[in-house]
């Protein structure tokens, strides 16, 4: 969703005019944010379906918002490409069962599609973990994205993807699509949300206590990002042993963690702070906030982290609100993602990763310790990374493709 809200003011410059078909929100679950519509351009055309009842689908195992709301999504597309002014379907979502009816699109209509992977759909990731490291009803989902991933992938147009390593993955798995436009786009800076937030901020609850150093991570949880925050805790304990007035200062905030219903969500970080001994020092709240909440907290920490997955693959593809912020970052990263280079390109002074910085522990508890002593500079990034991956150069990037698909007649 975000990917598209921050292109659509973009679209018309470069020669495509968009509609939107969305799920009415009163069907999801999860954290809402009416401020996001603010930045929708007043002349865009969105399209709201319905969803089957949560209580009902979910005793058959598919509670996802994709199944609930794939036979409205359905019917809304065919009543739109049945008047023949489309010429592309884009698929921008990681709800990706929906992403299998570009291919009835494409037979009924005759319609190319293009589907963005801002993650992974079927992956093999978490099949060699143990079970309390698996997702919820992995058995199910694992096998039904094996089966839906290839209705979807082997008529599709072109492919946008935020990590090469993801459309690398899909061209070995398909061979059918080798020679399918592809792009690797991340999300764009869109400094606008920004000011929504700010104009807006009275409204949110303050989240940190202002009597600490406040250090702010805003996403997921898991175990997968365990060996970027193990060397943190390791840091805070050893601090905390040897200058605790110090240590002692700070509160490590890590927030929405969990992707389930508010007050349902399992802790996956908190238990890691308390097996080294830093629990008074972290706290992790599970329940997801709205997306200029999140924004608001940003500005009000004192500083920002953000931890990678041991997954090479895996990007932080959302990384930019915490670049506007222009506050103190700390990113650890497994060295293969592309958010390394994306950071350094942006001048970030204190982007590391746990597999090849030297002396990790140190540099963390260096940066730590001068936080505490306000000796860190609010950070200047660089003007040509910044242009470079702005949320209007991003969609230039996407428009270019959707011409190669629609021209090339896939």
């Amino acid at each position: 969703m975000q990917r598209i809200r921050m292109s659509l003011p973009y679209f018309n410059a470069f020669g495509w005019q968009a509609e939107v078909v969305t799920i009415d929100d009163k069907y999801a679950d999860l954290a809402k944010d009416a401020l996001l519509l603010q930045s929708i351009p007043p002349d865009v055309k969105v399209h709201k379906v319905k969803a089957l009842n949560k209580s009902i689908t979910s005793k058959l195992g598919l509670g996802s918002i994709a199944f609930r709301s794939m036979i409205y999504y359905r019917k809304k597309v065919n009543s739109l490409l049945k008047t023949g002014q489309f010429d592309l379907v884009y698929f921008s979502t990681t709800q990706f069962p929906v992403c299998i009816l570009g291919a009835y699109w494409k037979k009924k209509f005759g319609v190319l599609y293009v589907i963005d992977m801002q993650d992974p759909w079927h992956s093999d990731y978490y099949r060699d973990k143990p079970k309390a490291q698996q997702p919820k009803k992995y058995w199910l989902s694992y096998r039904m994205n094996k089966y839906l991933e290839p209705i979807a992938m082997k008529p599709v147009g072109g492919l946008i993807s935020v990590s090469d390593d993801y459309i690398e993955t899909l061209k070995e798995r398909y061979p059918q699509i080798k020679q399918v436009p592809s792009a690797t786009i991340t999300f764009g800076s869109f400094p606008r949300d920004m000011e929504i937030a700010a104009e807006n901020a009275p409204q949110f609850k303050r989240l940190l206590n202002p009597e600490y150093k406040n250090i702010v991570y805003v996403g997921r949880g898991g175990m997968d990002m365990y060996k970027a925050i193990r060397p943190v805790f390791e840091a805070i304990k050893t601090g905390i042993s040897d200058s605790p007035d110090l240590f002692n200062k700070l509160k490590f905030y890590f927030i929405g963690t969990s992707y389930a219903p508010d007050g349902q969500g399992n802790p996956t970080i908190a238990p890691l702070a308390k097996e080294y001994g830093v629990e008074n020092n972290v706290i992790e709240i599970t329940d997801r906030i709205g997306y200029y909440h999140t924004l608001i907290t940003l500005q009000q920490a004192d500083a920002l982290f953000i931890p990678g997955s041991d997954d090479p693959k895996y990007t932080a593809s959302k990384i930019y609100p915490y670049l506007l912020s222009h506050k103190p970052l700390l990113s650890i990263f497994n060295s293969a993602s592309n958010a390394v280079a994306i950071l350094e390109e942006y001048g970030c002074n204190f982007n590391y990763t746990y597999d090849a910085t030297e002396d990790l522990q140190n540099k963390i508890s260096i940066f730590l310790s001068n936080l505490v002593k306000n000796q860190i500079e609010q950070q200047v990034y660089s003007k040509t990374a910044e242009e470079k991956y702005s949320a209007k150069n991003m969609t230039m990037r996407q428009c270019a493709l959707f011409d190669l698909v629609v021209n090339g007649k896939n």
